[in-house]
Order: C-alpha cells, then structure tokens, then sequence
C-alpha cells in the first residue's frame, strides 16, 4: 500500500514538474476555417491590439502553411534594455498550418525564446514579457477560441535549461553565432544587407527588417529557397502534429559593425529540442547550407 502510494505522489510530482517546464510552441486556435480566414482574423485582432505586422509568407512553398511574423512596443524595449545578441528576439512569430481538414494557429512560446535569448538576464525584462503575453492572449481570443497548450517538445525545458541551452556535448551555444561577416562600422554593414537584398541573391527572399532603436541593432529575416532551402530540410525535420510552422523563417542580426546567424545546430536543435540524432543526422549538411545562402549578403 506504501508502495503504491509513494508510487502515485512521485507521478503527481513529475506531471507538476514538467507543467511548469517550457515547450517552444503554443497552440493559440484550433479550427475548421480555411487559413485565409482564421488569417484574417488574427491580423485584425493583433492590428488591434497595438501589435505590428512585420512580415508574413509561405514558408517551403507549402500551400498548407503560413507565416506570419510580429514586432511591438514591449518587445522592442526587452531588446533596448540588454542589447547585443538579444537583437534576435525582436520578433514573434505565428504559423498558420492546415491539417486534416483543420487549421492550427501556432506562435513561438514567449518565454521559451526569452529564456533561450536573454538567458541570465531574463530577469531584467520578465516584465516586458508578461505585459507581451497578456497582450498577445487578449488577441488571440478575440480571434478565436484560445487553446492556450504547448507543444513541441514531450517534457519541455526548464528556464534554467534554456539559458544554457545545447543539444548535446559539442554542439554549440546560443552565444556561438557564426559570424558572417565583419565590417568597418554598423551603418556599412547595413547598407551591403540592403544593396545586397535590392540586386536580388538566389534562393533568398527578404521577409523583414527591424531597427532597434539607439542600439545599433538591425533584424533581418529571409525565406530560404532552392534545393537546398526550406522544402529540403522542413519536411525531414518536422514531423509531429501540430506542426512546427513557427520556427521559420531564418533570421541574421547586425549587432554594431558584425553580422551574425545562430548556429544551424543551435536555431534547429531549439526549435525541435527532441529531434533525435537519427534525424538530425539527416539534415547534417543543412547547417552549412542555410550559412552558405545568407553569406551571400555580405560578399
């Protein structure tokens, strides 16, 4: 009888502990609306609610798929407050996925990537992002029917997890960007994304760009196309339901005179944190080729 009992109360005990865990996606609305109309909808209520619309595509030339991609006010001061590579939370981003004659409306879990981004220093900009989530919530329902669940990983992470966040021994951090590229001051580095992005580079298409104000902080986020693109690696490595339609696109960030990427093994890993080596074994030259495309931009 003990036996069973303590048995129940170490259940009891792990389901509290992996509900306060973190999973990268959160399932807003679940409906039998065409993607066009829940679309709609969300834009509306996020316009609304004092939210901008920063960019917005369909990711792998999947017709069952869409991106919308967010910036705002509390957003925008979280990134002022630190700065530096923090400049990669700038966005939020909602996917749109139709599946068996359902459509799911998914976004990135804000204090997910919050913790992955600003690791020790959440704590400095916790509030910014509660004040982000309440906003964000209040849209969502008046959009729909909220569900409100995470998905994405089975147990999720801790906070603690997720500011040290690495797949595995060897694999890199969040602060092992790759560089790609280095110039004489912030405004050329800028000006060559720009005229790069205006004479057109192959398999690239700009999706956005954000400024952070006084920071020296400009966000760039590219569809990836081409036989090496999205349609390559989104299929092998998104494989559960809903699907994980959020984590495009990719983005690199002008931090002062430097142009960075997270790490393929990083963005990829973070974004499917149960990927399991089988898979990721599958996509192991995708790192390289997703630093190939957006190198185009600074050569």
């Amino acid at each position: 009888m003990k036996s069973s009992l303590f048995v129940v109360l170490l259940a009891l005990a792990f389901n509290m502990l992996s509900a306060q865990n973190l999973k990268p996606y959160i399932l807003a609305i679940e409906t039998t609306e065409t993607i066009e109309e829940v679309k709609a909808k969300v834009e509306t209520q996020l316009l609304l609610n004092g939210f901008e619309i920063a960019g917005q595509y369909q990711p792998a030339e999947d017709k069952n798929r869409w991106i919308m991609i967010i910036r705002s006010s509390e957003l925008r001061a979280a990134v002022q407050k630190v700065g530096g590579l923090t400049g990669f939370a700038a966005t939020l981003r909602i996917g749109f996925t139709s599946e068996n004659g359902k459509t799911f409306v998914s976004y990135t879990n804000p204090n997910y990537w919050g913790n992955a981004y600003f690791q020790k220093e959440f704590d400095k900009v916790a509030s910014n992002y509660s004040k982000f989530n309440e906003q964000l919530e209040k849209a969502f329902k008046a959009a729909g029917n909220f569900v409100g669940t995470g998905f994405g990983s089975a147990k999720g992470l801790t906070k603690e997890d997720l500011q040290e966040y690495h797949y595995m021994m060897g694999m890199p951090y969040f602060d092992d960007t790759v560089e790609l590229e280095e110039f004489a001051s912030y405004q050329g580095a800028v000006a060559k994304i720009d005229a790069a992005v205006k004479a057109g580079k192959p398999n690239l298409k700009l999706i956005y760009k954000i400024e952070i104000p006084g920071k020296e902080l400009t966000l760039y986020g590219f569809a990836l196309s081409g036989p090496k693109g999205e349609s390559k690696f989104l299929p092998i490595v998104d494989l559960g339901s809903p699907k994980h339609t959020a984590f495009l696109p990719y983005e690199i960030l002008v931090s002062g005179k430097d142009v960075h990427m997270l790490h393929g093994r990083y963005r990829i890993a973070l974004s499917f944190p149960d990927l399991t080596m089988g898979t990721f074994s599958k996509i192991m030259s995708t790192p390289g080729d997703i630093e190939d495309l957006l190198k185009q931009l600074v050569e």
